[in-house]
């Protein structure tokens, strides 16, 4: 009777520790989902997922740098090429500047020099039309000369703190006045005028002569005086009888006037006497005379 191979029983497999959650066994051995892998396996089919997303972004990133400073690296050389160009545009505009600055200084000395020019024959026909005396008042009432002489200095200027615009509210914000705290043209036309009137012979704006033919008005918020532009402060200056001009120009109803913006907007005025004020002549005095006609008007016969 053959003998049976003695049964031989394998060896025990050692248990898993974890073999009692299975779940998550399977979860940490199959991390992918079949859907997830097939997916993975058809992108490494077609050549894709060649490189770590990391690696990719670093070499994306490196990339754009590099176009960045080939940018910038090629703008720094345009303008190092245009520097040139534009210096030699520069110096040509400054060149410019100064030969047209050069020339209105020459044609300005030119027409001073025509100015006085004109002055001195408007003298002399003046001398030549009725004795040395009525020319010399007919020159100083034209202010075709220059005169000096006692009188007064008034010096007026806007308030420290003028403020523009505002609400509309104030009289002076209205017919032209923008502003409560600036002199305006009507002030100074005021004060003009009240000088004339109390006995001024000779009166002068920031070294404007003003003659009969003056004119002050406003171009924005700047005041002219014959179409040339001030800037305050005001000081007019007027021959006279320095003390009587003063104090009959205090108690006219423009100096009250002026003493109102003094005290309600604050415009500040100051007034004094000087026994020796030099007013230049005016810059162009058209001298306008009217002769008798000649001819004689035939009257016809019926």
């Amino acid at each position: 009777m053959p003998q049976q191979p003695p049964v031989r029983s394998s060896p025990a497999r050692p248990r898993r520790p974890d073999a009692s959650m299975s779940l998550i066994t399977n979860v940490m051995d199959h991390s992918l989902d079949d859907g997830y892998a097939e997916a993975a396996a058809r992108k490494r089919s077609r050549g894709e997922g060649g490189l770590p997303k990391t690696l990719r972004a670093k070499l994306g990133l490196a990339a754009g740098l590099v176009l960045a400073a080939l940018v910038v690296t090629v703008g720094a050389a345009q303008t190092r090429a245009a520097a040139p160009v534009v210096a030699k545009e520069h110096q040509e505009l400054i060149d410019r500047v100064d030969s047209e600055t050069a020339a209105a200084d020459k044609l300005e000395g030119t027409v001073d020099t025509l100015r006085d020019d004109v002055s001195a024959r408007q003298r002399a026909a003046l001398k030549s039309s009725g004795g040395s005396a009525q020319a010399d008042l007919v020159g100083v009432l034209s202010g075709a000369t220059a005169v000096h002489g006692p009188g007064v200095k008034l010096v007026v200027n806007d308030a420290k703190e003028a403020s523009s615009g505002g609400d509309g509210t104030n009289p002076r914000e209205t017919s032209g006045f923008s502003d409560t705290g600036r002199v305006r043209d009507r002030d100074m036309q005021r004060v003009v005028n009240g000088l004339w009137e109390s006995g001024a012979e000779a009166v002068s704006v920031n070294g404007q002569r003003l003659t009969a033919l003056s004119a002050i008005r406003a171009a924005g918020d700047a005041i002219l005086v014959d179409n040339r532009p001030l800037v305050p402060p005001y000081t007019v200056l007027a021959v006279g009888d320095g003390e009587r001009l003063s104090t009959r120009f205090q108690n006219s109803a423009d100096g009250l006037y002026l003493h109102a913006l003094e005290q309600n907007f604050g415009i500040r005025a100051t007034i004094s006497t000087a026994g020796d004020l030099r007013l230049p002549a005016a810059p162009s005095v058209i001298v306008r005379t009217a002769q008798p006609s000649t001819e004689k008007t035939e009257k016809g016969t019926s």
